[in-house]
C-alpha cells in the first residue's frame, strides 16, 4: 500500500513539474498548493466512492456490469465537476484569475488518490479476472501509467473547467467535465484488466497537453503577467539556443551592444 501511495502522488510531482513549475511567480503557488492539499482530501473520498460502488460492486461481485458501472461512473464524474466548480467559482478565486492554475493542482490532487486506490487493488494478487495483478514489474508499469493518465487527465479536466470560469460558460464545461471524467473513471479502472486502454487516455493526454500550456493555463494570468511570462519563454529559448551553438572558449557578446559600439 505504501508502494501504491507513493507511485499515486508521483503524478503529482510530473504534473506539478511539466506545468506549474516552469510558471513560478505568474501565479500564486501559495494558493495553489492549497488547492493541491483540497485535491487530496476530497480525492479520496471520490477515490473510495469509485471503489466501493464501481470496482467491487459492479466488476468484482456483479461480474462487470457495465451499464450500471457507467451510470454510477457519471455520477460521482458530476460529484466531482460540481465541487471543482464551486471551488473554482468562488469571487476570491476569480478576482485573481486563478482559476486554471487552481483547477490543475487541484485535479492533480484528486488524481492522485483515484490512482493510489486502483494501484492497490492491482498490486492485489488474487484480483478476479485480470490477468496482470499482483507486485511484478508489469503491474508496476500498468502502475506508473495509471499515475500519470489519471493525474494528468484530472487536471486537463478541472483546468478546462477553470476556463469555463473566467469564459462565462461553466454550464457547457461542467456538462463536458462531467462526461469526460466519467470516461475517465470507468475506463481507468478497466485497465486492470485490459491495460491496452493505457494508449487510448495516453493519446487523448498528448493531444489536449499543448493546448492546456498554450491556451488555457495563460488565460488565468493578467495581461501584464502573461505579456511577462510569453517574453521570458522566447528569453529563454534565446539563451539555450545560444548556449547550445556556443563554441567552447569562444567569447559570446550582445550583437547589437557590438553595433553600437562599432557606430560610436
Amino acid at each position: 500500500m505504501q508502494i501504491a501511495f507513493a507511485i499515486g502522488l508521483l503524478g503529482v510531482y510530473i504534473g506539478w513539474r511539466g506545468i506549474i513549475a516552469k510558471m513560478t511567480g505568474f501565479y500564486d503557488m501559495a494558493g495553489a498548493f492549497k488547492y493541491l492539499l483540497f485535491g487530496i482530501v476530497s480525492g479520496m473520498i471520490f477515490a473510495v466512492a469509485s471503489d466501493e460502488m464501481i470496482l467491487q460492486f459492479a466488476v468484482i461481485e456483479s461480474r462487470i456490469n457495465i451499464i450500471y458501472a457507467f451510470i454510477v461512473s457519471l455520477i460521482i464524474g458530476a460529484s466531482e465537476s460540481a465541487l471543482v466548480m464551486f471551488l473554482l467559482g468562488r469571487p476570491k478565486v476569480v478576482s485573481l484569475r486563478a482559476s486554471t492554475p487552481y483547477g490543475w493542482t487541484l485535479g492533480l490532487g484528486m488524481g492522485a488518490m483515484f490512482t493510489s486506490v486502483l494501484i492497490v487493488r492491482l498490486f492485489d494478487p488474487v484480483l478476479p479476472g485480470s490477468d496482470y495483478s499482483g507486485f511484478d514489474v508489469i503491474a508496476v508499469a500498468i502502475a506508473l501509467s495509471l499515475a500519470v493518465i489519471v493525474c494528468l487527465g484530472n487536471a486537463l479536466i478541472s483546468t478546462y473547467q477553470g476556463v469555463g470560469v473566467l469564459t462565462s460558460t461553466r454550464f457547457k464545461t461542467f456538462y463536458v467535465s462531467t462526461f469526460s471524467r466519467g470516461i475517465l473513471i470507468l475506463g481507468c479502472t478497466f485497465i486492470l484488466w485490459y491495460p491496452i486502454l493505457i494508449i487510448f487516455f495516453s493519446t487523448l493526454i498528448f493531444y489536449y497537453w499543448p493546448t492546456a500550456q498554450t491556451k488555457w493555463l495563460p488565460l488565468g494570468m493578467t495581461p501584464a503577467a502573461s505579456q511577462a511570462f510569453r517574453r521570458t519563454l522566447r528569453q529563454d529559448e534565446k539563451i539555450r539556443l545560444a548556449a547550445t551553438n556556443r563554441v567552447r572558449g569562444e567569447r559570446v557578446e550582445n550583437n547589437q551592444n557590438t553595433s553600437d559600439i562599432d557606430d560610436e
